[in-house]
């Protein structure tokens, strides 16, 4: 049992990558990686629904989703370190709260299975007073299908807060 993931400690989270209150969503679960506890890693299994298109593209999973994956780990990753580097449960007040501020480089490398799990692997490269980059890579089947990706997260304690 690995215990609680970084989203099951954030209250009110509706997003639809990471929000494990919005039913509708995406609802990935990220822990620490027991192994390399610098890393976050995250598995995720697509539904149907969350196919590219038509014919042979709706069993590969859209690039949409894939970069959804990306950014719900990615920014829960820089969060989960903020907690950490202070001490502090994450969810414990005062709250720390993280915004996708955009994200550089990366591409896809081959079609995704819409069948198989995927997984995630995060990890915090910079870290200033006001933002965090962490980059991401996703696989599946045991193969990296992204080149790795910087998601850059603002720092926003106050945001969402109510």
């Amino acid at each position: 049992m690995r215990g609680l993931a970084f989203q099951d400690y954030m209250e009110k989270n509706y997003c639809f990558c990471c929000g494990s209150w919005n039913e509708r969503g995406l609802r990935i679960k990220s822990f620490w990686d027991k192994q390399n506890p610098e890393e976050a890693v995250c598995e995720w299994k697509p539904e149907p629904w969350h196919g590219a298109g038509s014919g042979q593209a709706r069993y590969i999973l859209n690039g949409g989703i894939m970069l959804g994956l990306m950014d719900g780990h990615s920014v829960c990753t820089a969060l989960a370190d903020a907690y950490r580097r202070e001490g502090r449960e994450i969810g414990s007040c005062p709250k720390i709260w993280y915004v996708t501020a955009g994200w550089e480089r990366g591409r896809f490398l081959k079609p995704t299975s819409l069948v198989l799990p995927v997984t995630l692997r995060a990890r915090v490269k910079e870290i200033d007073r006001k933002q965090t980059i962490v980059e991401c890579t996703l696989f599946s089947e045991g193969v990296s299908k992204t080149t790795p990706v910087d998601f850059i997260a603002f720092r926003a304690d106050h945001f969402g807060q109510e």
